[in-house]
């Protein structure tokens, strides 16, 4: 588990993180509740590595997946006998879809100078569900406040630029069941609006499964009623949130 213990409270606003993250100040903002649910959140979905060197100390700097605490503690620890003769694991991790859990860890290294530079990147990259672990190998040269601060930040971003990204975005699998007449039509409409298809039938008539965000299903249904005269059936099967990879 993580050494360094840190206070964390419930997410509900704009983060403004102290000087050794012991308490995280929650703005004024009021937010929907109902709203807040359906918004979008960034995610690692495949782990990543970056490394920098710095004045002969190397930085190596892991980001990956974390959907609870126990799983960013278990990667911290994996990380941890990879790298046994290091000095410094240092880490953040922010968990939950609107941030729920917020933590870091400077691991020994000078207060502040290194696992809130990496939550600041985490923050600044709008991810969640996500741990960077940066472990540094001491080159024998001191590198000050401000050199630690730029190295972990650095390293930090190389981690999470060679890792893989999502954006998970809720919203619905729709099934459109149409004559042969109207398939163009519609097919049209879909690639206008960039909605993929997710499966297809064809039997005496066609059935398309298509996902659809949130925010665009009432316009989507109504554009599919006027560009058929209302010959379109159409259903929501389900609503979820899906992944949306980014490239």
């Amino acid at each position: 588990m993580f050494t360094n213990r840190y206070t964390f409270i419930p997410f509900c606003g704009k983060l403004s993180v102290t000087e050794k993250l012991t308490e995280i100040k929650v703005g004024e903002v009021r937010v929907n509740e109902k709203k807040q649910e359906f918004l979008p959140y960034n995610i690692v979905y495949q782990p990543g590595m970056g490394e920098i060197v710095e004045k002969k100390s190397r930085f190596i700097a892991n980001a990956a997946p974390a959907g609870s605490e126990e799983e960013a503690a278990a990667f911290l620890e994996s990380i941890r006998k990879k790298h046994y003769d290091a000095r410094h694991h240092c880490s953040a991790f922010i968990i939950g879809r609107n941030r729920e859990l917020v933590r870091s860890s400077d691991d020994g290294e000078p207060s502040g100078t290194a696992g809130r530079p990496i939550l600041e990147v985490l923050l600044s990259k709008e991810l969640t569900n996500t741990i960077v672990v940066v472990t540094r190998y001491f080159g024998g040269t001191l590198l000050g406040t401000g050199g630690l601060v730029r190295a972990y930040t650095e390293a930090a971003k190389a981690g999470i630029e060679n890792a893989r990204s999502a954006t998970m975005r809720y919203g619905a699998e729709i099934s459109v069941k149409t004559d042969y007449t109207d398939l163009g039509k519609i097919q049209y409409l879909l690639g206008n609006k960039g909605i993929p298809t997710l499966d297809s039938r064809y039997t005496d008539r066609v059935e398309l499964i298509i996902r659809v965000p949130e925010e665009g299903i009432d316009r989507l249904l109504k554009d599919l009623t006027e560009c058929t005269s209302a010959r379109a059936v159409t259903e929501i099967l389900k609503k979820e949130y899906y992944m949306e990879k980014n490239v």
